[in-house]
């Protein structure tokens, strides 16, 4: 028995355990790996947010000096909070399907979450330009509306990404993925 009375939860053995899964973690270690990717999760979320409001107010704003700082701040958010808590919300989301009866691609709720959140990281990495748009405006230079207004669309979508992945962690929708699978052909001599 545990500190609290609850029975011990042995360590299956590799290809063992409810469809030969592998690891699956004691309850402590469970409870810190869902707190650390829930903490994760909403901070990201949290993070896209104000990467959309500084987005917009350096797009929607008459006011010059209120441009560059806005860009700056967005660097910082996208290094300082962005990349950072959407790998560790990959991570600690792929270690908790990787140890539960959910799984990382047996259910379409958690395929769907991986792959929101895949997409919101490459969306980020290839269309987000927030150093760019920053060296542009401390040049003098102010970047077009087009351009300023594909940064709000690219992180507005990213949020609208996160909000559905939330969602779907909420109702976890029925239904699990039907992968196909190879068929055997038995030969006879």
């Amino acid at each position: 028995m545990s500190v609290r009375g609850e029975a011990p939860v042995r360590e299956a053995a590799p290809g063992a355990g409810p469809a030969g899964r592998a690891w699956r973690p004691r309850p402590a270690v469970r409870k810190t790996l869902v707190l650390v990717h829930v903490v994760a999760s909403v901070a990201l979320a949290g993070s896209v947010w104000g990467l959309v409001l500084l987005n917009l107010t350096a797009t929607l704003t008459t006011d010059a000096a209120l441009v560059e700082p806005a860009y700056r701040l967005v660097t910082v958010l996208v290094f300082g909070g962005g990349i950072p808590l959407s790998f560790i919300s990959l991570a600690s989301g792929i270690a908790l399907g990787l140890g539960s009866r959910w799984g990382v691609l047996r259910h379409w709720w958690v395929f769907a979450k991986l792959l929101l959140l895949v997409t919101t990281i490459l969306f980020g990495a290839l269309l987000g330009q927030p150093e760019a748009m920053a060296g542009a405006v401390a040049d003098g230079t102010l970047p077009s509306a087009a351009r300023r207004w594909r940064e709000v669309a690219v992180v507005a979508a990213q949020l609208a990404m996160l909000l559905t992945a939330t969602g779907l962690s909420v109702f976890k929708p029925r239904g699990r993925v039907r992968w196909p699978r190879p068929r055997m052909r038995e030969r006879r001599a």
